[in-house]
């Protein structure tokens, strides 16, 4: 069914309930972040704890997001969002409950597999439930929306751990599932692929998760510096091998290899592994400095960092038709560049740092990074490949930037010497937090030379984004694709 129009109630119901089921996990990416601080404090947690709480549920939505799309095409897109919308609720109700650091990193990995089940569902339930001629302009209103989720969820987030607490950020998704599902049930009619499916890529999807687990745990327990660990290390690139082995000699892979003989394909998914891996660590780390150093509230560091969601939100799309009127090089360049020298600017917060002085400039510098980026990309990796392959494509470099950001916060920490209390005391985290910032900028320059010597203009016939408007800073957005055949 593709006949809703978007002005009908009908159509209204469907972009609340998808709007608020994407929300959902794009909150919960962005919220996190801010609570660390008082977590580590309620439940005694060490470094490595706040690291898993944040990993966990990185790992397991980078991990089975591409399996995530194609159960909604095999099952229903209705149904799989459903059990996504009511599995996310149900792990943030046992992340608010936790008794110790233990349960809610178990809870925070059963939020990311909720997350990989519902995340592209919305959009693909868009896609499929409305009229051709209304969809652009919904999924325009969708990902503007999802946006402005993304804006306000530090501050929704630092209001919830100042006032009632940081178990709040995670019970606030129960009444928003409740809403959401009732909605979804009644309103959004059922879709699906109507095609016959080869089996799902199960062993795929469980090597990936495997080989991001074991090298993740490697780099939070590497300072033990014991035989368990180097193991752990080996075991993960020996399921990464397997991984690559698997996917070439399937006929349904959850991965194709063929996908990355496009030149510009795997280059623009090196950039996005360089971009979106500074970010991942800048942004665990940056809301840890501005409280632990700087002093601010979680309420203060939440708000801090909004310009540069906001700066997205509001230029994105502005970016995106430069890039097609240039191309995507310049841009792809730049704002890595750009990304890089507000991540050296923020070398200037430490104590007493001033946030209009100090603070605001190198936020604004790195919003204006990745307000020329983000939008090139993600059109530079539809164009890259057919555009039968554009959904696949997007899902990759999705996944790609996701599992990028999950080891840059599980080896940052290792690298710039942060000891197991580090975030206890303001003067080892801000030493600490400055070498991170350099390491994090050379990332982006490499990223800006990668894109530099490989990235072209892809052919005028190719397809376009979209998601013209994205508020995340986490990763790129999702593309869905309404024609191809997944291959799961």
């Amino acid at each position: 069914m593709s006949d809703v129009r978007l002005a009908s109630p009908r159509g209204k119901w469907i972009l609340l309930t998808t709007i608020l089921g994407s929300s959902m996990a794009l909150l919960d990416s962005t919220v996190v972040n801010v609570a660390l601080p008082r977590i580590g404090r309620d439940l005694d947690a060490d470094l490595a704890a706040l690291q898993w709480t944040v990993n966990a549920y990185m790992l397991t939505l980078a991990g089975l997001i591409l399996l995530g799309g194609s159960l909604g095409d095999r099952y229903g897109r209705r149904k799989v969002f459903v059990v996504g919308v009511v599995w996310f609720a149900a792990a943030s109700l046992l992340c608010g409950l936790a008794p110790n650091a233990e349960v809610l990193i178990a809870a925070r990995a059963l939020q990311g597999v909720g997350g990989a089940l519902l995340t592209p569902g919305s959009l693909a339930l868009i896609q499929a439930s409305f009229h051709a001629d209304d969809r652009g302009r919904a999924v325009g209103l969708w990902s503007g929306f999802g946006g402005v989720g993304a804006a306000v969820g530090p501050f929704v987030g630092g209001w919830l751990v100042d006032g009632p607490g940081w178990r709040w950020v995670f019970l606030l998704n129960v009444p928003l599932a409740l809403v959401c599902v009732p909605v979804a049930l009644r309103h959004v009619p059922e879709s699906g692929d109507g095609r016959a499916h080869t089996r799902f890529d199960v062993l795929g999807a469980v090597l990936a998760a495997v080989a991001l687990a074991l090298v993740t745990y490697a780099l939070i327990e590497a300072r033990a510096a014991t035989v368990a660990v180097a193991l752990t290390a080996v075991a993960g690139l020996v399921a990464a091998v397997a991984f690559v082995y698997v996917e070439k000699r399937r006929d349904d892979p959850m991965m194709p290899p063929d996908i990355f003989a496009s030149r510009q394909f795997t280059a623009v998914n090196l950039v996005t592994l360089c971009v979106y891996a500074a970010l991942g660590g800048f942004f665990f780390l940056a809301a840890l400095q501005l409280q632990v150093v700087v002093g601010y509230s979680a309420l203060g560091a939440g708000v801090a960092l909004l310009p540069t969601t906001v700066l997205m939100l509001l230029l994105s799309a502005r970016s995106g038709e430069l890039a097609e009127r240039i191309g995507p090089r310049v841009p792809l360049t730049v704002g890595p560049l750009l990304a890089a020298a507000g991540m050296l600017l923020m070398l200037r917060v430490g104590p007493g740092a001033s946030y209009a002085w100090d603070v605001l400039p190198a936020l604004l510098v790195l919003g204006l990074g990745l307000v020329t980026l983000v939008a090139p990309l993600t059109a530079t990796v539809l164009g890259s490949v057919s555009t039968a392959r554009a959904g696949l494509a997007s899902g990759i470099n999705n996944a790609a930037a996701r599992a990028a950001g999950l080891i840059a916060v599980a080896a940052l920490p290792l690298l710039t010497g942060m000891g197991e209390e580090a975030y206890r005391s303001a003067t080892a985290f801000d030493e600490a937090f400055g070498r991170a910032m350099a390491m994090c900028a050379g990332v982006l320059v490499v990223g800006a030379v990668v894109a530099f010597v490989s990235v072209r203009r892809p052919p005028e016939d190719c397809r376009r984004p979209e998601c013209r408007t994205h508020g995340s800073v986490l990763a790129p957005p999702l593309e869905g694709d309404r024609a191809r055949k997944r291959l799961a």
